[in-house]
This record gives C-alpha cells, structure tokens and sequence, in this order.
C-alpha cells in the first residue's frame, strides 16, 4: 500500500512485503531485525510446508522407491519420509521444482515441468493469500507488533491476481533493486551454482525456442544446468520490469546495494524513511 511518511510511522502494527530476486538480500535484511517484535514470513516456507508438502514428499518417495534396499521398506512401512524444511533451508522445494532438460541427466520432460510450475504458482497464490491471517495471528497469539513478508523472487509473476491484490492491501511493498554489480554477482552466483527457477509458460516456451534456434540442441537433450546459465540474465531483465511496475504503482524502491548497510531496527527505519521522500 502508499502512504505518507507520517502514516507509516504512525501506523502502530507495520507489515511489510519484500520483493524483489532470489539472493538479492530480503531474507538477509529480515533477519537484521529484531526478532523479538518482527514476524518473519517466509512465502517460500509456506509454499513448501503446506501447499506442496505432498508433492515434495511424493517425488522424494518415487526416487527412493527406485533403490531396492529402500522400496522395501518403504512397502512395508518400516520407514517413512519427511523434510526438515526451513526458512534457512528450502531445498526440498527446489528438488520438486527441478529444472527443464535431458531426464538422463536430472532433467524433466517439458510436460512434467510446466505441471510442477503451475503447481508452483497456485501454491504461492495461496502462500500470499494467507497474509492477513498471519498478520492477525502473529500479533494476537505471539505478540509481535510488526510483520516481515519476506517473498519469494518469483511474487512479480503474480500481477493481477487475488495474491497481489492481498499484498499491496495489507503490507507496504518494499522493492530491492539491483545496482550493476549487484547483477552481475547474481549472474556469477547462477553460473556457479544453477538452481531451479519458476518461469511463466510464455517466458519459457520463447526461450526454449530461442536457446534451440542459438545452440542447436532441443529442451529433451540439453544439459538442465547449462539452459539454466544461459536463460537466467534474461529472467532478471524480464523479471526487473515486473518489479519496476510494482513499485511503481504500489510500493517504494531501495537498493540492494544499501542493505549491507543495515545493522539493526534503526537503520532500516530510516532507510524506508528516505525512501518514501525520494
């Protein structure tokens, strides 16, 4: 939501939505804050631990089940299966989430990838949806006076749904925006270390058509980790305008770049303060 500075300080129960790209610093920056008056939330954290729990734990129990010492006794319920997902460590999603390429070397057929993509966006639909109860609840239960929605990079793909709408209405929007460096540490990091990432069905359909048409090499034999590299400079300009128009419409922009800066509750007052004057 805007709102003038004089309202936001006044405003007794802040709640605020980070945006902006994965490993641009939100989770970072939420755990700069005291964790006595600031609940943490954690779209990805939500996502994995309630709307895709079963997918997750399914797809991990298909591949044990391709161990014979492990299948049986999985069939005979002598062991069983759970994650220890955090908001530290969500790995988990990311191994259901996978990444589009050659099965022979941990890709996933473009039918199954697009399932679990969509799968993806309805899950972080109702993560965002959840908002105002854990706004609620975290006051009412917990004590905490003030609310950290610390979204996952893939929010930008929920514009003009009933997610957005629950964002903007509840929370002030806070968008860190990459700097050149920042972006290239970002691309460094993607190179090093490819991660499954969610894409529209436009966005990644074009691309594949253009990866195939440059490399010569189709979505069911590429390397998974080299589309990833090649795609992922082209996630953050398409991404970037989504984000833009964000904050443009409903938010306010700080910089990744400022965030190194923060040390305590103080510093990132006033940093939201300069950034509602700009």
């Amino acid at each position: 939501m805007k709102m003038s500075l004089k309202e936001f300080n006044e405003w007794p129960n802040k709640a605020i939505t980070f945006l902006g790209m994965s490993g641009i610093g939100k989770t970072t920056l939420a755990n700069r804050l005291p964790k006595s008056d600031w609940f943490h939330y954690s779209g990805d954290y939500r996502i994995g631990t309630q709307y895709l729990n079963e997918p997750i734990l399914d797809n991990i129990k298909e591949r044990a089940m391709e161990i014979d010492f492990l299948s049986e006794l999985l069939r005979t319920d002598s062991i069983y299966i759970s994650t220890n997902i955090t908001v530290d460590n969500l790995y988990p999603i990311s191994t259901y989430l996978g990444k589009i390429g050659d099965p022979n070397k941990g890709g996933l057929p473009l039918k199954e990838f697009l399932k679990r993509q969509k799968l993806h966006k309805k899950a972080e639909i109702r993560a965002m949806e959840d908002i105002p109860e854990f706004i609620e609840k975290a006051n009412r239960i917990y004590d905490y006076n003030h609310f950290i929605n610390d979204a996952g990079g893939s929010i930008c793909e929920l514009m003009d749904t009933t997610a957005m709408d629950v964002i903007v209405e509840h929370t002030v929007v806070l968008y860190i925006q990459d700097d050149e460096d920042f972006r290239d540490e970002l691309i460094k990091r993607a190179t090093l270390h490819p991660k499954p990432m969610f894409y529209t069905e436009e966005f990644l359909i074009e691309n594949l058509d253009l990866y195939s048409q440059q490399t010569g090499v189709t979505h069911e034999t590429m390397d998974p980790d080299d589309f990833v590299k090649w795609v992922f400079p082209k996630l953050l300009d398409y991404r970037k305008n989504k984000y833009e128009t964000i904050a443009e419409n409903y938010g306010y922009k700080i910089s990744a770049s400022e965030i190194g800066k923060i040390q305590n509750e103080e510093d990132f007052m006033s940093l939201i303060s300069k950034a509602m004057k700009d």
